[in-house]
């Protein structure tokens, strides 16, 4: 089972990676480049706030799976 949380700790970080990605360069900058008043705030939510928060957390959660931090033994 501590096997697989390790293996697990990997797939997080990499959803992080893509989930940053697509974050910046679908979600992000787009909507700031587009000129328009509601997109420029959607994307500086977007970008500002909500990017780092949920790759942030992920990242963090998947480097505790893989250092152990969730293993079974104490």
């Amino acid at each position: 089972m501590n096997g697989l949380k390790k293996i697990l700790g990997i797939v997080w970080i990499l959803v992080a990676l893509i989930v940053a990605y697509f974050g910046i360069t679908v979600m992000g900058i787009p909507k700031i480049a587009s000129g328009k008043q509601e997109d420029l705030v959607f994307g500086i939510i977007i970008l500002f706030v909500l990017v780092p928060i949920v790759t942030g957390g992920m990242a963090i959660f998947g480097y505790y799976s893989l250092t152990g931090e969730y293993s079974d033994e104490k």
